[in-house]
């Protein structure tokens, strides 16, 4: 169940992010204070880690999205975001999202301009901000989305 409300929340942000090139503060830090609370609350992460594992992982990913968002290739949303995703999970899960949006940034990356053709005109004005010719910077979110279905396959 947890698992469940925990990529319903990435598929809104992914969502959001696809469309408007942005994420609501409401999605991002709403989550992280809930997340935050459950953790004091409660003394585990949303999916059950000990706290310190949450801690560190809102840790890690500080470490790994601000220096992204210093160059200017990840927006705010961004980091709030995997922060609220690392106060909800653990260090391992965190890492686990990280390399599968890595990898599916890059498989989209390579099969975007092929792809992108045969999708209709509603889905591609949809996702605008994903196609290939937009940006050099795509949205994130829907690659935390596909990363999070990879690492929950994976490790749970």
């Amino acid at each position: 169940m947890q698992s469940f409300v925990l990529l319903t929340w990435l598929a809104l942000c992914a969502a959001q992010d696809a469309r408007e090139k942005h994420i609501a503060n409401g999605l991002t830090l709403g989550a992280g204070v809930l997340a935050l609370a459950y953790l004091l609350w409660t003394d585990t992460t949303w999916l059950g880690a000990e706290a310190a594992q949450g801690g560190w992982a809102f840790l890690l990913a500080l470490a790994f999205t601000l220096p992204g968002y210093a160059m200017r290739r990840l927006g705010v949303g961004d980091v709030k975001l995997m922060t609220a995703l690392g106060l909800a999970t653990d260090g391992r899960l965190l890492l686990g999202v990280f390399i599968g949006a890595g990898l599916a940034s890059v498989i989209w990356l390579l099969l975007a301009p092929k792809v992108w053709l045969h999708m209709s005109q509603r889905v591609r004005d949809s996702l605008r901000y994903l196609g290939p010719e937009s940006s050099k910077k795509p949205p994130f979110a829907p690659f935390v989305l596909v990363g999070c279905l990879f690492a929950l396959a994976w490790i749970h």
